[in-house]
């Protein structure tokens, strides 16, 4: 395992923070299973596969759980959000609401491109390109490669 500078794993988490092997964590990358705000519980945790790498200024909060296969390379800037906030009731603030969560699943040999943004409830199947800069709102087929900001399939491989 490999940890550069400045990264930052909190693993206080319900399932804890499981690495395989040769997993590198890059520069400046939290992973963050519980809310700095105080908004429910302790969160899940991570589980990264053999051979994975999340590149630098990344962001993991992985209150839901999110696991990610072997071989994943994951660029810079990109940002897991495994869990939503409620916000149906006027009457009471959001904070006080809680949380939501379904959990992230990557699949093994996939390349996640720099700045992209994956959301609660998504799995990418493996084999899948998702090109900089995209929004992951909803599940991506294996074998796809997705590069625009609407999730997109644009071609198989």
């Amino acid at each position: 395992m490999k940890f550069e500078d400045y990264s930052e794993i909190q693993a206080l988490s319900t399932n804890g923070i499981h690495l395989g092997d040769n997993v590198t964590i890059g520069r400046f990358t939290s992973i963050r299973p519980s809310s700095y705000y105080g908004v429910g519980k302790i969160g899940y945790g991570l589980e990264m596969g053999d051979n994975s790498s999340i590149g630098p200024l990344g962001y993991v909060g992985c209150a839901g759980k999110i696991k990610i296969g072997k071989n994943v390379m994951i660029g810079p800037r990109v940002s897991f959000f495994a869990e939503n906030h409620n916000f149906n009731e006027k009457g009471i603030s959001i904070k006080e609401q809680g949380v939501n969560n379904k959990g992230i699943t990557v699949e093994d040999n996939c390349w996640i491109g720099s700045g992209v943004i994956i959301l609660d409830g998504v799995t990418i199947g493996s084999g899948s390109v998702i090109g900089a800069g995209t929004l992951v709102t909803k599940d991506i087929a294996k074998n796809s490669v997705v590069y625009d900001k609407r999730d997109k399939v644009i071609k198989k491989r």
